[in-house]
């Protein structure tokens, strides 16, 4: 807890916190004194309907998610962080999605992982306060805890939430990330922003498997973000044809966005693209090694997947791409993998293109066999 030998002007520093937040590289520092029970009721809505699939974690932590000081103890304030995303040296995602025989993946993983260096920079944030005022109660997160950062985040105005749930700023779209800094100093918070986003429901036509099942409300089992990433098991056989060359996440809601016009790219070196993941081809991911992907993705957002989840969403892809020879011999590859999930997966992809390919019943037998 604070141990300043007097009070400090909390109306001021909340000022410095601000300055000393955009010197250290953020877009826009706010604080809030959250007031989450009508979110809290809308999580376990959310909940109580299984919308959260497997990630279980989203309900084991109770209600510490929409009650910051259960979750760290004398909280009273939270001082919200925005840092832009969007990698000026990208293909331009819709000639990738529209590229079949490329693999499109989410903006935000095509750099090094957002949670080292969000962190980093909120650590030395909060080291800063602790120069001017001494010791604080205090706890930093980047999508590390349970905690309703979307939520605090608007109600700090650091933007409004979208009716596909993602934060949206005026002035930067939605290509952001969020962190927080939870304390228990007393700052004066900011005003909240009034929605933008009036009658439009763009993002809720474009989502690929219409997971967006009404304004400010999405079933995860269906995005496409869960099924490459956050899902272990198998890819539901209704969804597959749906998620196109997708294979990491899905910008679709975002790309629709009106305010997405005025996205500014990124000025972090962090998240330039790497490796050439901004518009690969299937086939070549597909041919990587093991140990290829683990050297690739080090140091991403991709690598939290494994191999076996990066071998099943490509092996979708192949089977959502135009038939040719290499890609069924690309398949038949990895048709005796040693992943029942990735056979499986692939076995899928071949009977896509049965019709078009003499070679299938031999690979059929082959897998039988």
């Amino acid at each position: 807890m604070k141990v300043s030998c007097s009070d400090p002007d909390y109306g001021k520093l909340s000022e410095n916190i601000k300055t000393w937040g955009l010197e250290l590289g953020f877009e826009a520092v706010a604080i809030s004194a959250p007031q989450l029970a009508q979110a809290e009721t809308r999580l376990l809505e959310w909940l109580s309907h299984g919308y959260h699939g497997e990630m279980h974690y989203m309900a084991s932590h109770g209600v510490k998610r929409s009650r910051p000081a259960e979750l760290v103890p004398g909280t009273v304030t939270v001082i919200s962080v925005r840092l832009g995303y969007l990698p000026p040296d990208a293909h331009d995602s819709e000639e990738v999605l529209a590229s079949a025989d490329k693999a499109f993946i989410s903006r935000y993983a095509l750099g090094r992982d957002y949670h080292k260096t969000l962190r980093s920079r909120l650590q030395k944030l909060a080291d800063r306060i602790q120069e001017a005022i001494g010791p604080f109660g205090y706890r930093v997160f980047t999508d590390s805890a349970p905690a309703m950062e979307v939520e605090m985040a608007s109600q700090a105005g650091l933007g409004w939430r979208g009716k596909h749930s993602l934060l949206l700023s005026r002035e930067h779209g939605s290509w952001f990330f969020l962190g927080e800094i939870f304390t228990d100093l007393p700052l004066p918070p900011d005003p909240p922003q009034a929605s933008h986003c009036g009658t439009c429901t763009r993002c809720i036509k474009a989502c690929p498997t219409q997971a967006i099942i009404a304004p400010y409300q999405v079933d995860a089992r269906r995005c496409i973000s869960y099924l490459t990433i956050e899902l272990k098991g198998s890819i539901p056989l209704d969804l597959r044809p749906l998620m196109g060359n997708r294979i990491y996440g899905c910008d679709d809601c975002q790309l629709i966005c009106p305010w997405n016009r005025y996205a500014q790219s990124s000025r972090e070196k962090d998240f330039l693209v790497r490796h050439g993941l901004d518009a690969p081809d299937l086939l070549t991911l597909f041919r990587w090694s093991e140990e290829t992907f683990q050297e690739r993705t080090a140091g991403s957002a991709i690598h939290r997947i494994g191999f076996e989840r990066w071998l099943r969403n490509i092996a979708v892809a192949l089977g959502n791409a135009p038939a040719s020879e290499a890609v069924i011999q690309a398949l038949n590859v990895h048709l005796n993998h040693s992943s029942e999930m990735v056979r499986e997966h692939v076995a899928w992809a071949l009977a896509q293109h049965a019709q078009s390919c003499d070679d299938w019943p031999h690979s059929v037998n082959r897998r039988d066999n």
